[in-house]
């Protein structure tokens, strides 16, 4: 696959692609004849992985460590699965956040048109 259709098929630019491999988030990337990147079904899979890892939240910088950590081999299992573990759990406690803010929202929204209402016409009595 080409830079175009990868970054068609995964919603990310091709300037992305191309500085999620020169950091080493995805290994380097075949080169076809012309020297054009030829993304493999193993490189579109790494796009995946580190597409889904971002969308999770996790940063450039982790992302850098779990892939060091993975080329590192099995001996690394344990500190890739905590650096996931330490993420997900930052996640839940954002989830926790927007679930009491969406709570407070409801609140407000309940009831919203007789107070908007009655703030009126306590305008209107007083011009």
């Amino acid at each position: 696959m080409t830079i175009t259709e990868v970054s068609k098929k995964y919603g990310l630019s091709a300037d992305t692609l191309r500085y999620y491999e020169r950091i080493g988030l995805i290994p380097p990337v075949h080169r076809n004849s012309s020297g054009n990147r030829d993304y493999t079904e193993n490189d579109c899979k790494w796009v995946k992985f580190i597409k889904c890892l971002r969308s999770a939240g996790l940063s450039i910088e982790i992302l850098i460590e779990y892939v060091d950590l993975f080329q590192k081999g099995s001996d690394t299992i344990s500190a890739r699965k905590e650096l996931l573990f330490e993420q997900r759990k930052q996640i839940a406690e954002k989830i926790n956040e927007l679930q009491d803010t969406l709570k407070f929202l409801d609140k407000k929204i309940d009831g919203y048109e007789e107070r908007m209402l009655k703030f009126e016409e306590e305008l209107k009595i007083s011009e």
